[in-house]
């Protein structure tokens, strides 16, 4: 018998990007209210009104009444350290002395199978616990760090993008790889994991101050050799690390030539950061078709300063969204959106809702080239949802009492939603996460 069940709420979902009027661009929003979502082994069977799909459904098909809920698609999250899950909400640093100080310590301990193991699990619970399906993952520089952690998403049949960080200098011995070691072991975790169930690789060196161009060189043969990779790195975080890159590479103009020299910028490439880049970096950025990763809660946290958002949209450049941890907050999606919009306040461009969640939904998996199969409600598409609860806190049950549309509420669960907002979390049609 077929695995079949059907879901009743509101649905929401984008068919394209809404802009950034406060009205969303025609054909950009798909919105039905009282809907039914029917889902069968893993994915999409079927959406409408619940009154017009009910007729056509199998006699004594399981029905979930979550009548006053949203669904919308699973969140994604582009950028995230895994391994930094508990040193969140150490005390204030800079990025290079928080490395140092925090970081570093703390992923010399994933060399350890169980520690990976029972980190990647930790981890797992809290993102679907914030309605996150998906994330591009950095790993540390282990082999076993990555084993573990796919292990995990392979048991939870989770779409999930990670990697083995590759560097090969400036950094403790006990994490530092062997130039050519480094790019071995990659292989090893490549064959073992790349389009393994809902699993992809995403080649993983830190940044560029802390490998070789060796390294750098080596990693851009493995992007040529397979395209189907994914690339993830940082870029231009703080002024001090663009300081640090034009002496450690000074046949290179700037910080992205770097990569650039390297072939490492792509169409699957996601550069965490990018806040001090200016608008002739953006647009080779752009013309290659590779993604910022917004972090905005820990650009705060870390001090590096406050993306310039429209800057990079007028050069058309693909936007995603992310937590970052532990230099981030909060691993909820939302809490990124509330990070995002305080940022934009401060920079006279603040984000709309329907750019927020069109950013954790749709925008994230069109920048993670993983539109074809996840980030909108349609047929077809993988059944990985999220239910929020607009009434989930007593505050929230008031303010979204006094809504006068859909924007508002979902601007009201931007600014107030936390984990409770989470009712569940679905993952390739089963439900992986049930609000207690």
């Amino acid at each position: 018998m077929n695995d079949s069940r059907v879901l009743r709420a509101d649905l929401l979902s984008f068919d394209a990007d809404p802009g950034e009027d406060d009205t969303p661009a025609a054909g950009s929003v798909r919105h039905i209210t009282d809907g039914a979502l029917w889902i069968e082994d893993g994915r999409i069977r079927a959406l409408d009104r619940f009154e017009r799909l009910f007729p056509k459904l199998p006699e004594g098909i399981e029905v979930i009444d979550h009548r006053g809920k949203v669904i919308t698609p699973g969140f994604i999250d582009s950028h995230v350290h895994y391994v930094q899950l508990e040193i969140m909400a150490s005390y204030g640093r800079r990025l290079l002395d928080w490395l140092n100080d925090y970081t570093f310590p703390q992923e010399c301990r994933f060399a350890v199978h169980e520690h990976a193991r029972a980190l990647s699990n930790a981890f797992l619970d809290e993102m679907l616990r914030v309605g996150t399906t998906t994330a591009q993952v950095f790993c540390s520089s282990h082999p076993v760090s990555v084993d573990a952690f796919f292990t995990a998403c392979g048991q939870r049949d989770l779409r999930m993008l990670a990697g083995k960080v590759l560097m090969d200098r400036h950094a403790p011995d006990a994490l530092c790889d062997d130039t050519h070691g480094g790019i071995r072991d990659t292989e090893r975790l490549i064959g073992d994991w790349h389009g393994k169930g809902r699993l992809g690789y995403s080649l993983t060196p830190r940044f560029a101050p802390t490998s070789t161009r060796a390294q750098l060189d080596a990693t851009g043969g493995l992007v040529r050799n397979d395209p189907s990779l994914w690339l993830q790195t940082h870029l231009a975080e703080t002024t001090d690390e663009l300081d640090w890159v034009a002496e450690l590479f000074p046949g290179s103009r700037d910080y992205l030539e770097v990569y650039e020299q390297s072939g490492l910028v792509g169409p699957r490439s996601t550069f965490a950061h990018g806040i001090h880049l200016d608008q002739e970096m953006r647009g080779r950025l752009a013309a290659r078709r590779a993604n910022l990763a917004f972090c905005p809660s820990s650009n705060l946290f870390l001090g590096s300063g406050l993306f310039d958002r429209l800057a990079a949209r007028e050069a058309g450049l693909a936007i995603s969204y992310a937590s970052d941890v532990g230099g981030g907050t909060d691993l909820s999606g939302l809490a990124t959106l509330k990070a995002a919009y305080q940022v934009g306040q401060l920079r006279g461009q603040p984000l709309t809702a329907w750019q927020g969640f069109y950013g954790l939904t749709l925008g994230n998996a069109r920048a993670l080239s993983l539109d074809e199969r996840i980030g909108r409600l349609a047929t077809g598409m993988e059944a990985d949802l999220v239910v929020l609860d607009p009434a989930a806190t007593p505050l929230m049950a008031r303010r979204t009492a006094r809504s006068r549309s859909l924007a508002e509420t979902l601007f009201a669960m931007m600014m107030l939603g936390d984990d409770r907002t989470v009712a569940e979390t679905w993952a390739a049609g089963r439900r992986v996460h049930r609000r207690a």
